[in-house]
């Protein structure tokens, strides 16, 4: 009766553990379900989180109509000039009547009026405006003479309430400049203001090109006031045909257009000796220069011709170091004379109008059309945009005035700028460059992903270069061949090198490992041919070893043998490192390879990314190629002995054969690991993003720049952004690999599991 109810018990006790075991196998099912689901969703939710910050990178730019109105004394005096203050509520009308209105914006309602004073008996025969930072026009006279006008803009806050209050002031005075003596007509007018001189050139009708050069000296009377001393100059050309009169904004170059299309360059850097550099012909035969207008910053010339297009120009230094004005680009979006062309004060877009009221936006840098749409029934007569590129006012051939809103965040971004090799200003030619800030307003720009992609590959090509000989060499010998003990101290003390930070690598990298790899550059190439040389010639002196001795050592344990070798081959590069320099390379191999080889070296360079990101990764790899050695089932290695095989023909043919599938995932594992890094290169590499492929390089990797330039970037501007593009190519480029890895790694288990 006690052994049934024993049985009984035990029966009982059995389903109950069983019950509880199949609860826990569900439990543990359901855990590892929602952790796998949870890791691959939090993938999916950062690369959508990416692709969310990305896409409006490349949204088309759109225009809102707001009003359309006719002004007071619009159709009385022609319009010569538009211009808005910065946010976008009161503009300015210059008038061939000399005279400056203001108005709102949204309404076109008169806030102010001013009347420039002129001469008696004269009248304004020619226009134009300065940098549009500035503010300053300029009205030529009939009578040789012109007048400086800046039209500005007081903000006050009474009530807490933000109050624009336009004002036109006269920063050379209200007296007339001279310009020509004779007092004959100026047709045509250029100017630029800087902090110390001014510059005015100007086309009489009679045919001559005047340049006075105005020096600003501070008045010894009146603080904050200066005396102007002023420069008359005839420069030698004939200005009967011309068409357009332009100075660059650093007031160094002349262009002047001709009825021919032929454009004339002047180099005036030295006032007292101005310099025709060259003539060319700007559009195409039987074309007609309709416009001409400089980007911002005064370096390139965008001209509108009467075919529709808009070509970009700007100097270009050739062959014998001359300034060369050169094509750069052509935007051909348009089929119309382009008549009007407004430019962006703080980007290199532009606007421009044609013949048949058609409005195309642009930006040059990108070669970006952005937008082309109809938006008057006549042609543009007179366009601005604001200086926040957001809004537009323009009046067409019948008087009307329309106002509009931009949206157009990021015309700097297209395929070609982040992708492709861009012609910049002041280039010799297109490059692919990264450069995304400067001190200058009108800097222009440069985003191309393609140099920081490429000093991505260029460290992990060189840190994998170091790390895969030795570590999938040393993983081998560690399972194979090394004796269990010996295994049991190497295998845990190589693989506790993972969780040495990598900002610790990237500072004795940076610190001590570059200056000292400058200061032993001879001995670091020794020391690449000697080590391995060193243990082949141990490995062979050891076969030829007695037998005695070789038995004296247990098996697996020869491996400590080389330890003094490659310390005395360590030795023996660096100690002789300085005597070789001396004798072969003058002393200083650096100076040697940039002089002699035209090699540039720079300290922090991918030779010391390839040793210290080496290091990083040579844990990772070693680790799970170790495994996938050691985890090859002895039965196969022993057949194979058992066959007649050596040691080395087993490992060969058999072992790593099997263990292949985790050796490749290893080293793939490894190679993701150092396209991700961002310590060691960021602290190693100097951070230069250059596309060369030399070891004495720097570079700059997709991960350190976003840790570098993020921090400091304005939250949704373009640049932000982009960064934000360069986390998703990151992103791209290690699902690219890791998927490449799994799909080789399959095909190689599958093909290799039969043995």
């Amino acid at each position: 009766m006690t052994a049934k109810i024993d049985t009984n018990k035990t029966a009982a006790a059995r389903l109950r553990h069983n019950k509880i075991r199949m609860v826990k196998d569900v439990l543990a099912r359901y855990a590892v379900t929602i952790g796998g689901t949870s890791v691959i969703l939090a993938i999916a939710l950062i690369f959508f989180y990416l692709f969310f910050v990305v896409v409006p990178l490349f949204k088309s730019a759109e225009i809102d109509h707001v009003a359309s109105y006719s002004v007071e004394g619009a159709g009385s005096s022609e319009t010569l000039y538009l211009a808005m203050e910065e946010q976008s509520e009161i503009g300015v009308r210059f008038t061939r009547s000399a005279v400056a209105e203001f108005y709102n914006l949204d309404d076109g309602s008169l806030r102010y009026r001013e009347e420039i004073e002129l001469p008696a008996g004269a009248t304004v025969s020619s226009f134009a405006s300065a940098a549009l930072e500035h503010g300053l026009v300029v009205y030529g006279l009939s009578n040789g003479q012109a007048v400086v006008v800046k039209h500005q803009y007081k903000v006050t806050f009474p009530n807490d309430q933000r109050k624009i209050t336009p004002q036109i002031a006269y920063p050379f005075g209200e007296e007339p400049i001279t310009i020509d003596d004779d007092g004959d007509i100026l047709s045509y007018i250029a100017f630029q203001n800087g902090e110390e001189e001014a510059t005015i050139t100007a086309a009489t009708n009679d045919g001559r090109l005047l340049m006075t050069h105005l020096i600003k000296e501070e008045s010894m009377m009146d603080e904050g006031m200066f005396d102007i001393e002023q420069e008359n100059l005839t420069l030698n050309y004939d200005s009967s045909i011309l068409d357009y009169l332009l100075m660059g904004q650093e007031q160094d170059k002349i262009y002047a257009i001709d009825r021919r299309g032929e454009l004339s360059f002047f180099n005036i850097r030295d006032k007292e000796e101005p310099e025709l550099e060259q003539r060319l012909r700007i559009v195409e035969q039987g074309a007609r220069v309709t416009t001409a207008m400089f980007l911002t910053g005064g370096i390139s010339l965008m001209v509108g011709d009467s075919n529709g297009q808009i070509s970009q120009w700007f100097p270009v230094r050739d062959e014998h170091n001359n300034k060369v004005l050169t094509l750069i680009r052509s935007f051909d979006a348009q089929d119309k004379p382009i008549d009007k062309i407004a430019i962006e004060s703080g980007r290199k877009g532009f606007v421009a109008a044609d013949r048949e009221g058609n409005i195309g936006l642009y930006h040059s840098t990108a070669h970006r059309t952005l937008l082309v749409e109809p938006l008057a029934d006549a042609a543009i007569h007179a366009i601005a945009i604001s200086p926040r590129a957001n809004a537009m006012w323009f009046e067409d051939q019948n008087g009307k005035m329309q106002f509009w809103r931009i949206h157009n965040e990021h015309p700097e971004v297209s395929w070609s700028s982040l992708w492709g090799e861009v012609w910049y200003e002041s280039y010799e030619e297109p490059e692919y460059t990264w450069q995304s800030s400067s001190s200058s307003s009108d800097f222009e720009p440069k985003y191309s992903l393609v140099p920081i992609s490429f000093g991505t590959l260029k460290a992990a090509f060189y840190a994998m270069l170091v790390a895969m000989p030795l570590a999938i060499l040393g993983a081998i010998y560690t399972a194979y061949f090394m004796a269990p003990k010996m295994r049991n101290i190497v295998k845990p003390s190589i693989e506790i090198m993972e969780a040495l930070p990598t900002v610790i690598l990237g500072f004795l990298a940076g610190l001590w490992l570059a200056p000292f790899i400058e200061s032993h550059l001879p001995g670091i190439f020794i020391m690449l041919i000697l080590v391995p040389s060193a243990i082949i010639l141990a490995a062979f002196s050891w076969q030829l070893a007695p037998r005695r001795l070789r038995d004296a050592i247990p098996e697996g344990w020869e491996a400590a043998l080389l330890l003094p070798v490659i310390v005395l081959a360590l030795w023996i590069s660096y100690g002789f490192s300085p005597s070789i320099e001396t004798a072969f390379f003058g002393g200083d191999m650096r100076h040697y390879l940039s002089n002699e080889l035209g090699i540039d070296f720079d300290q922090r360079n991918a030779l010391v990314v390839g040793l210290a990101m080496g290091f990083a990764v040579i844990p990772t790899i070693f680790s799970i190629a170790e495994d996938a050695v050691f985890g090859v089932p002895r039965h196969l290695s022993n057949g194979s002995l058992a066959l007649g095989a050596t040691p080395w023909q087993t490992m060969w043919g058999v072992v790593l054969l099997t263990a292949s599938p985790g050796i490749f995932s290893a080293v793939m594992i490894g190679f993701g690991r150092a396209v991700g890094e961002t310590m060691i290169v960021l602290m190693a590499t100097g951070n230069t993003p250059v596309m060369d492929m030399s070891i004495f390089q720097g570079l700059r990797t997709l991960s350190a720049n976003i840790a570098v330039e993020v921090p400091e970037s304005e939250v949704a501007s373009t640049h932000y952004r982009i960064l934000f593009l360069a986390a998703l190519v990151l992103f791209a480029f290690t699902f690219f690999f890791n998927t490449i890895a799994e799909v080789v790694r399959q095909r190689l288990r599958k093909k290799y599991s039969s043995l």
